[in-house]
């Protein structure tokens, strides 16, 4: 009789694990399994070994999933082990849901489809997301499309999310909630302008309130009413006019069917102010304001709800030409202005607030009219003269040639500072050209008029040698104001007599006058036409050159009768 022979244990053990492996169980793999038992918070699985598994009822339950386990359910497990140490066999649900799940998130991320998931959790730079048994990570910038702060009403509630890259090898996936709700959005909002038009009339809701404008919720889609477009008066910010979560009216300006962009108005639904403004306010017409906005070029003022008009800086004041409008007028201030000119077209208005004033030129010179004498503080000092600061907030200017009859007047105005209180003359007012034209040396007699009949052309007077000089001499005239100066030729008729030296300081000599320009004010006086024409006088009367007699004879003779005369 044939023996049979056993198999050795470790032949058993290898026929066991080829039976296992033929029926297609093997480590590492996701199977089917039926839960036949349910011990306190244990599953008790059947995968067809010869053992069962057990697997923690919590695997089957997470974020968003309950526990509705029972005998006979049909489960999948992961098999890490077919027999550990207690004979039973090593199942895991956690990573069976796990390898299903990344199996399913790359056909999604290489498809770009949505996939559900549910936030779990907070960590450092954003939150975790449980992907049916894949974690992922969701940064806080993916969260919103803005950013939100209490993120807890998001927490274990399932919702579609984008995948952004994931990596198996590492077992790294990030998504986004973000895109979904931003591609979500679009969809809705092209929807929504598809069914909007220009033009119409629509209630929205104030959400949102910015330095330039509103957001209107319109139902879904956001529209901007821009600040100028809230209302026709000026709207210095829109937290003036409206709040969050208030209900407007508002109309439909434009509509950007690429971009989505809704653009929204509430003065539209009124009547516009400007229609018919060049009938309302009249060119010369009066009216009061309220000064709205200060700039560098002018102020704003308000005439009526809506319509506001310029005052430019050249039309404040009649004086004050180089001072910030600010210093003139202030905010909220009420002021009376003058309409310049209406522009309906580019919907401006000019005005003027100096017009509503007398025009200070006129006031003054109606008050000082020329020749009358007035009084003012030296308040500048320029190149050409002296700028006197008169009644009525106005300057007059001396020029250089009006400060002195005599000296020069550039080196007459060394004398005077600013703030020096002067007296002088008023010459002429230029109302036009806003100039008043003052002398200070017209209060003094004019020495040239004074002159009267005694200075003339062709006259000989006595004058008082003030200064010798190389080139000549100065001299006054006596009894009159009148200067001149004898230069060397005229010191004499014949050359060598013509030697300033031979003068003195105080001497007194007789000249005669060769030339007196009133106009000019210039005279000029010499000594040599004296001795030239005395000269010709002598010989008409006592003698001729034909006589024999010489011209000392005849000199000699007419000194010698001109004495005797005297006598």
């Amino acid at each position: 009789m044939a023996t049979v022979q056993m198999p050795s244990r470790e032949d058993f053990a290898a026929l066991l694990e080829e039976s296992f492996t033929s029926g297609g169980l093997q480590e590492g793999s996701v199977v089917k399994g039926t839960i036949v038992g349910i011990e306190k918070d244990l599953a008790v699985i059947d995968v067809g070994l010869k053992t069962e598994g057990r697997v923690p009822v919590r695997e089957f339950t997470g974020p968003g999933r309950q526990n509705e386990l029972k005998i006979g359910d049909i489960v999948e497990v992961y098999l890490e082990r077919v027999e550990n140490a207690l004979g039973e066999a090593v199942l895991s649900r956690d990573k069976a849901r796990r390898e299903e799940s990344w199996g399913k998130l790359e056909g999604a991320f290489k498809n770009n489809e949505k996939v559900q998931g549910v936030i779990f959790n907070q960590v450092k730079g954003g939150f975790t997301v449980d992907l049916d048994g894949a974690v992922a990570f969701l940064p806080r910038s993916q969260v919103d499309i803005r950013p939100i702060r209490d993120v807890s009403p998001l927490m274990n509630v399932p919702q579609p999310f984008q995948i952004l890259k994931m990596d198996r090898r590492r077992g790294n996936i990030v998504v986004s909630r973000r895109t979904v709700l931003e591609e979500t959005r679009a969809e809705q909002r092209q929807e929504l302008v598809q069914n909007l038009e220009e033009g119409q009339v629509i209630d929205g809701v104030v959400k949102n309130i910015t330095d330039y404008g509103a957001f209107v919720d319109l139902g879904g889609i956001d529209g901007l009413l821009h600040v100028t477009d809230i209302a026709w008066r000026r709207v210095n910010h829109p937290s003036e006019v409206l709040n969050i979560g208030q209900q407007v009216k508002v109309k439909i300006i434009k509509i950007n069917h690429e971009t989505h962009r809704i653009s929204l108005g509430m003065k539209q639904l009124q009547a516009d102010p400007w229609q018919g403004i060049e009938a309302k306010f009249p060119v010369q017409a009066r009216y009061k304001g309220r000064v709205t906005n200060i700039t560098d070029y002018g102020a704003f003022v308000e005439l009526e709800p809506g319509i506001e008009g310029l005052i430019h800086v050249s039309e404040m004041s009649w004086t004050k030409k180089n001072v910030h409008p600010g210093k003139i007028v202030s905010t909220s201030q009420e002021v009376e202005v003058q309409i310049l000119e209406v522009d309906p077209v580019k919907r401006r208005i000019s005005l003027g607030l100096k017009q509503t004033m007398r025009n200070p030129w006129e006031v003054f010179v109606e008050k000082y009219p020329p020749g009358s004498v007035v009084e003012g503080e030296v308040k500048n000092k320029t190149e050409f003269g002296l700028f006197l600061g008169l009644d009525g907030d106005v300057d007059g200017m001396v020029h250089l040639s009006d400060l002195d009859w005599k000296r020069p007047g550039e080196q007459v105005i060394e004398e005077f500072k600013k703030g020096d209180h002067l007296r002088a003359q008023v010459l002429d007012v230029d109302v036009e050209k806003e100039r008043i034209s003052l002398g200070i040396k017209q209060l003094e007699g004019d020495p040239f008029a004074d002159a009267g009949d005694v200075v003339k052309k062709g006259a000989v007077v006595t004058c008082e040698v003030t200064d010798v000089k190389e080139s000549g001499l100065d001299v006054k005239i006596s009894g009159t104001d009148l200067t001149s100066f004898v230069k060397r030729a005229e010191l004499a008729r014949d050359r060598s007599e013509q030697r300033p030296e031979r003068f003195s300081v105080g001497q007194k000599v007789d000249v005669r006058i060769t030339q007196f320009d009133r106009r000019a004010r210039k005279v000029q006086v010499s000594i040599k036409a004296l001795e030239v024409a005395e000269e010709k006088e002598a010989i008409a009367q006592y003698g001729s050159s034909d006589s024999g007699a010489t011209l000392g004879d005849i000199l000699g003779t007419a000194l010698k009768r001109a004495g005797e005369k005297k006598e």
